[in-house]
């Protein structure tokens, strides 16, 4: 077998290696935040678990995308296919979050304070950015767009847990209820910028081995 495909086929187990370690903490990260923010009543938190359940979703594309690496025939429409399913889950989520974070806001619905809700967000801000950088690393050895947009959704769960941390920290320590849904507001740019380059997916494989 040439050196290049051994060196491909160990980039692809790198990378499903990867993709189960991500899938694995997510699942972990969506039950913990999805349950500590729907008894606190924080949209900062439940935005953070929907996150993390998409980011599941998003993972599995990239699995299959990785799966099918080496069928050359199939590679440039997974890829396209791939890159355009985790720009629609982008999509939801900021849609999801805006909606839900505009009628906390109107409403003026205090959230509880969540002690376990700051740790899951704590490990995300550590963990996630260690995923990221190591699945960027094998998306541009493949050449794969599919796959970097799929580490980019990674390194934006570290950013979105950052901002959901900063609005429950606010709440617990200071009372300014208001901190959450506005954390969460500041997180829809970020996900629908991400959400519209996913659909411009027509160009996703220019630069595909």
């Amino acid at each position: 077998m040439p050196s290049h495909a051994v060196d491909r086929a160990a980039l692809l187990r790198r990378g499903l290696r990867l993709n189960y370690l991500t899938i694995g903490y997510n699942v972990v990260e969506a039950l913990v935040s999805l349950i500590s923010g729907l008894l606190a009543g924080s949209v900062a938190l439940v935005g953070f678990g929907v996150d993390s359940v998409i980011e599941v979703s998003a993972s599995i594309a990239a699995q299959w995308r990785l799966r099918v690496d080496l069928d050359h025939a199939r590679r440039e429409h997974v890829e396209l296919l791939t890159r355009r399913a985790i720009g629609i889950s982008f999509l939801g989520l900021a849609l999801y979050v805006a909606i839900d974070s505009a009628k906390s806001l109107w409403l003026a619905e205090h959230p509880d304070r969540s002690i376990t809700g700051i740790v899951i967000l704590t490990m995300s801000v550590i963990v996630m950015p260690v995923l990221s950088r190591a699945k960027r690393g094998v998306a541009r050895a493949l050449s794969s767009r599919a796959l970097e947009a799929e580490a980019t959704q990674t390194s934006l769960c570290a950013w979105l847990s950052v901002i959901a941390l900063a609005g429950l920290a606010l709440n617990a320590a200071v009372g300014w209820w208001w901190a959450d849904p506005v954390a969460a507001l500041a997180m829809v740019p970020v996900i629908a910028k991400e959400g519209v380059e996913g659909l411009r997916g027509e160009s996703s494989c220019d630069n595909c081995a």
